[in-house]
This record gives C-alpha cells, sequence and structure tokens, in this order.
C-alpha cells in the first residue's frame, strides 16, 4: 500500500472516529442497557442438567463366521441406525410423555405438540465412538425428571430390538412364502404349457439333444445306406439266379457238351459266389451261418472244377463225377437265392420305412423353425420360472436358520452397560462462555449506536473533508481556540466515559464471580 493510500485511510478513520466521539454518551447508554439485557438474559436462563446411558450391541458372535453363507447377515449399523429412528419416533415419542407424565402441565393439543416436536429434538441417539457403544441422551431442568426419561428410553430401545429381530424374521419368511406360491403357481403353468407343446407337435420337437434338421440329415443318411445295401442284395440275387440256371443247364440230359464249356461255366458260378461272400461279409461276421453257407458252396464249386479238369486230362468218362457234383451245387445255389431273397425282401421294406421317415419330415420343414422358437421360449420361462423357485426355497431356509441365530442369546444383543445417570453439574447453559459474549455484544452494540448516530447527522471535522463532500471551492477556516479550563473539561469526560465503560465491565466481573461461588 502507497503512502498517500495509507494516510486517506488514516485520515478517514480519524473522522470516522471524530464523528462517533460526539455521540460518546449515546454509545455509553446503548451499551449499559444492552449488557444489562444480556446479563438478565444470561442469569434467566434456566439450568439443565443431562441424563445419559449407554448401550453395547453385540456384533462379534462366533456364530457368524460359522454360519457364513447359510445365513443371510444383517448390516448391523444400518439395523441399529434405524431402529434408533424407530424408537425416537412420535408414536413412540408421545408414549413416552405418558410414561413419564411430562404433560401434566399441557393444557391443549397444541401445547402437547409442541411438547412431543420438542422432545424428540432433545433426544439423542449416537455412537460413543468406539467399538458397538451407543449413547442415549436427554436434558431437563430437573435432573430426576432426566433420568426418568432415561430410564424409559433405554428399556424401550432393548424391547424394541428384541422384537425388531423377531418381527423383521417373520415378516421376512411370510414375504419368501408368499412368493414361493406364486412361483410354484408358475411353474406349474408352465409345465403343463411344455407338457401340451410337446403332445401337440409330437415328434417335431427337438429332443436327446439334437434339433429338427439334424435329425432330417439322419434319416437321410439312413435312407442312403438302407438303399445301397438293398442295391448290394439286389446284385447278390442277381448272381445267384444266374449260377442256378447255369447249373442247371449243366444238367445231364446235357451229357454231350464238351468238357471245356462246363470248366468255363464253374469259373462264371465261382466269380458270382466269390461276390456274393464279400457282400455278405460287408453286413456279416464270417461265422454268420449265410456266410458259412456261401463259403461251403464256393468249395464245391471249387472241387468240380478241379474233377472236370482231373475229368478232361485223363478220362471224358468223369464227366459224370461232375454231373453229380454239379446236382449238390445247385442245390446249394437254390437255399442260398431263397436267402437271397428274403433278405431284399427285409431292405425294401426297411428302404421304404426310411424313405417315409424322410419325406414326413421333409413335409414339416417348413414350420419347424416357428415350434422350435415356440419351443425354446417356452423352455426359457420354465427355467426362469424353476431358478427363481429353487432360489426362494433356499432363501426360506436360510431366512429360517437366520431367524433361529438371531434368537440365540448373545447374537446381536443388546445390553446396558452404563445405567441412566445424571451430570452433578448442570450441562447447560455455558455461562462461562456466555458472560464474555453478553460484555462483548453490549459494547458493540455501543459502538454501533454511536456510529449509527454519526451515520445519520454526519459533520466536518476539517476543511478537505468538507471540500470533498461538496465539491465546492473552499475560501477559508475558522479556527477554535480552546482554552485551559475547556482541555481539563474533555479530559475528564474522558476519564468518565472510561469509568462508564469499566463499571459496566466490573457489573459483568462481579456477576460471573458470583455465579461460580454460588
Amino acid at each position: 500500500m502507497q503512502a498517500s493510500d495509507l494516510n486517506d485511510v488514516m485520515r478517514a478513520a480519524a473522522t470516522v472516529l471524530r464523528g462517533m466521539w460526539r455521540f460518546r454518551w449515546l454509545g455509553a447508554a446503548c451499551a449499559w442497557a444492552v449488557g444489562l439485557i444480556a446479563l438478565a438474559v444470561v442469569f434467566t436462563i434456566p439450568e439443565r442438567y443431562e441424563a445419559t446411558a449407554r448401550i453395547f450391541v453385540n456384533t462379534d458372535s462366533i456364530l457368524k463366521p460359522l454360519m457364513t453363507g447359510l445365513t443371510v447377515q444383517p448390516n448391523d449399523e444400518q439395523r441399529i441406525a434405524m431402529l434408533g429412528r424407530v424408537v425416537i419416533s412420535r408414536p413412540n415419542v408421545e408414549k413416552l410423555v405418558e410414561m413419564a407424565k411430562l404433560d401434566a402441565e399441557v393444557k391443549s393439543s397444541q401445547e402437547r405438540d409442541r411438547l412431543v416436536d420438542g422432545l424428540m429434538k432433545t433426544l439423542e441417539f449416537k455412537s460413543a465412538g468406539r467399538g458397538n457403544l451407543y449413547t442415549l441422551a436427554y436434558r431437563n431442568k430437573s435432573p430426576e425428571r432426566a433420568r426418568e426419561v432415561i430410564e424409559l428410553l433405554a428399556a424401550m430401545f432393548i424391547e424394541s430390538s428384541k422384537g425388531n429381530k423377531e418381527s423383521d424374521t417373520e415378516a421376512a419368511k411370510r414375504f419368501i412364502e408368499d412368493q414361493i406360491k406364486i412361483y410354484e403357481t408358475k411353474l406349474q403353468e408352465a409345465e403343463n404349457r411344455l407338457k401340451e407343446f410337446r403332445l401337440r407337435y409330437f415328434g417335431m420337437t427337438p429332443g436327446d439333444g439334437k434339433d429338427f434338421f439334424v435329425r432330417m440329415t439322419e434319416a437321410r443318411n439312413q435312407l442312403n445306406q438302407a438303399r445301397l445295401e438293398l442295391r448290394e442284395a439286389e446284385r447278390s440275387r442277381d448272381a445267384l439266379r444266374r449260377g442256378l440256371a447255369s447249373e442247371s443247364t449243366a444238367a445231364p440230359s446235357t451229357g454231350g457238351q464238351s468238357s471245356s464249356y462246363a470248366i468255363a461255366d464253374l469259373d462264371a458260378r465261382i466269380e458270382a459266389t466269390r461276390r456274393n461272400i464279400d457282400s455278405l461279409l460287408q453286413r456279416y461276421t464270417p461265422n454268420h451261418p449265410d456266410v458259412q453257407g456261401a463259403r461251403r458252396t464256393l468249395a464245391e464249386l471249387e472241387q468240380q472244377r478241379h474233377q472236370a479238369l482231373a475229368a478232361r486230362a485223363s478220362d471224358p468218362a468223369a464227366s459224370a463225377v461232375t454231373v453229380t457234383g454239379g446236382t449238390r451245387a445247385a442245390e446249394t445255389l437254390k437255399v442260398s437265392l431263397t436267402q437271397a431273397e428274403a433278405q431284399v425282401a427285409s431292405l425294401s421294406a426297411r428302404v421304404a420305412e426310411y424313405s417315409s421317415r424322410y419325406e414326413t419330415l421333409k413335409a414339416s420343414a417348413a414350420m419347424v423353425p416357428q415350434l422350435e422358437a415356440e419351443y425354446a421360449q417356452l423352455n426359457r420361462d420354465y427355467d426362469v420360472n424353476k431358478k427363481n423357485y429353487e432360489l426362494l426355497v433356499s432363501r426360506r431356509e436360510s431366512a429360517a436358520i437366520s431367524g433361529e441365530m438371531q434368537s440365540v442369546e448373545g447374537v446381536g444383543s443388546f445390553r446396558l452397560v452404563d445405567p441412566p445417570r445424571v451430570s452433578p453439574q448442570p450441562v447447560a447453559p455455558n455461562r462461562t462462555l456466555l458472560f464474555p459474549l453478553a460484555l462483548a455484544l453490549a459494547l458493540a452494540a455501543g459502538v454501533v449506536a454511536a456510529y449509527a448516530a454519526w451515520a445519520l447527522r454526519p459533520t466536518f471535522s476539517d476543511g478537505r473533508a468538507l471540500r470533498e463532500a461538496t465539491g465546492l471551492p473552499l475560501l477559508g477556516l475558522v479556527s477554535e481556540c480552546v482554552t485551559d479550563a475547556q482541555e481539563r473539561d474533555q479530559r475528564r469526560e474522558k476519564f468518565r466515559l472510561a469509568g462508564i465503560v469499566a463499571a459496566l465491565m466490573g457489573v459483568y466481573v462481579a456477576s460471573f464471580v458470583a455465579m461460580r461461588l454460588a
């Protein structure tokens, strides 16, 4: 700050102080008036005694970690805070007023309402700052009345905590039971809808983890496999027919044929029999009767060929042996042909059945996506209802165990560790603090009164202030000559003002000492 600015501030302050000095007696009178009023107020404020009680909440039971996962662990802090608000609710406070007879002097319902409202604001329930200790506090001008109110409030708090645990558990059980009944009905309805859907569209709904198009593909593959087996059986049958026809032409009546023609025929029949054996081995094991019979036929044909070759080489008369062997081979071929015909008929029926199934599935393919979507939706509704139902059942068991655990002595219990007691000295008002505050208020009132009077009737203590305020040129100043007598009078006035202020402070000091000694 520059020197010129500092001078301006000091000059303005001096101007204000000189103006306030003119109204010093008014300020002193206001200070005395406010001081006496404030002193009377401090003395007339009724004394209040505070009654307190401490409650311990046991939240560290050994059962809690043991029952983790099986029971619902409530939030103790929230429960206690809610319980405190419930106990200091209006119905309970009205009951407390009647029990403590605080409404003995109440004459109207309006006064009773004001009494209840004031009591609700005065009652305190707060944490003691460590552990699980909580404090109940109440102030009243009568120490006996304050103790009685705290005793009743502590009793109501402990009783409400017991009843609150039981009521919470029962309310939870009732709610869960109602929800279980609702979801049980929903689950039954979902099961009935799913059953009706399956009966209505039997064979078209997904089953065994396979959808419709997978089953359709399997049906087509089965049909193709059956057709392949049928073709193989038909070819085997045709080969047996050709072999039987060749055997018939080789009868004894044709003994004049050449041995080379008989050997060629035997070669063709042997080749057909071998193909038949290969076809049978694709479907049966080597020990199957059909396979064994075909192999015996092949062995006989090979023996006939060997005999025919030997007869042609040694003696044409051996053709009779060939004819005899050919007769036995014809009989065997007839048996194999009969079996082949039966197999062809069986495979034809199988192909017809697979074809019918495939055509039925193919005809229903257009509506399958919609049916699968409806089936998935029904399954989804059923799964959701079933999951919720099972969850509610498990929660019901947890609620039952939680209720039993809460009823065990020592679990979440409330104990009165410090009985209600009243402070030996009043806790309000704090007159030690109120006395200096009242004195400061009185002195401030005197200063404010002098300043307000000067602001309402301002004066100019020098020519510069007058020139700045009016904006007119100042032609001259007339100085006041103060005599010695006037100076002595001014000093006496200062002493008198200081004495008045000191007297006011003395009154306060004396009152404070008297209050402390009383």
